[in-house]
Parts: structure tokens; C-alpha cells; sequence
């Protein structure tokens, strides 16, 4: 099965709901419902960007992705916006104390096998809005079936 983008992003912004302690959006801000914490400030926002797939040849189930995200860290005050960004990087590349990835991020039928950080833009303010922006690459394997 080829690379499947939407489940590896809902499996990234769920993880990173999970890690952080606070709400992510999908390409919006999140909205009253979302767990943990609603729309309250602060927030992040998950922004696919696009990847490439590489590996075997037509014909064969297996395939490999190399996926590019944004993530942009929205809050109130330049302190907090640094905060949440330093949060949702230590989710995403942050490794533990045996070695490997200290969080999970696990899309169904896919395995996540790298993650790296592209670029980061850094803190901007906006009509009093805080924000700093991340990309991040997830590599990512679909198993023979």
C-alpha cells in the first residue's frame, strides 16, 4: 500500500496532542471540542506540506514517504510561543532515555522510521498573536501485505 498522508498526519497531530498536554489543530486552528485543551491559548497548528514516495517498483504493496509538515506554536506572549515550540519539537525529535523516540507517533498501516527538523523559521507577532514556526520530516514505511 502506498503512503497514506492523511493517516500519518492525524497520527502526528494526535501525538502531538498527546505529548505537548495541549490542542493541535489540522491545517486550522482547533476548535472548542478538541482535547486536551480546547482553542485556548496556547495551541499548535499541523500544516502538511507535501512529500515524496520512493521504493519499490509498480506493482508491489510496500512503499516508502518522506513527508514534509509545518507545525506553527500560537500564543500570547513571545515566552509562550518558545515554550510551545520547544514542546512540539521535544515531541517530534525528542529522544528518551534508552534511546529511541520519546514519543510515539504511530499511523495505522505505516510505520514512522525517522524524523528530523527541516527548518525553523522562529517567533513572529501578529495583531498581538505569537507565533513560531517549525517543519519537520517524518520518513515513513508501509509493510508488505
Amino acid at each position: 500500500m502506498p503512503v497514506q498522508g492523511r493517516v500519518v498526519s492525524t497520527a502526528l497531530r494526535d501525538a502531538l496532542a498527546s505529548a505537548t498536554g495541549r490542542s493541535c489543530g489540522y491545517g486550522a486552528p482547533p476548535v472548542a471540542a478538541d482535547k486536551p485543551t480546547g482553542n485556548t491559548i496556547p495551541y499548535s497548528v499541523l500544516y502538511p506540506l507535501g512529500g515524496t514516495s520512493s521504493g519499490p517498483p509498480f506493482g508491489d504493496q510496500a512503499g516508502d514517504g518522506r513527508l514534509l509538515y509545518q507545525v506553527t506554536s500560537v500564543a500570547s506572549t513571545g515566552e509562550q510561543a518558545e515554550w510551545m515550540a520547544d514542546k512540539v519539537r521535544s515531541a517530534i525529535v525528542g529522544t528518551g532515555p534508552k534511546g529511541g523516540f520519546a514519543t510515539p507517533i504511530t499511523p495505522t498501516g505505516h510505520t514512522v522510521i525517522a524524523r528530523e527538523i527541516d527548518k525553523e523559521d522562529g517567533q513572529v507577532v501578529a495583531n498581538g498573536v505569537y507565533s513560531y514556526v517549525s517543519r519537520f520530516i517524518l520518513h515513513v514505511s508501509t509493510p508488505d501485505s
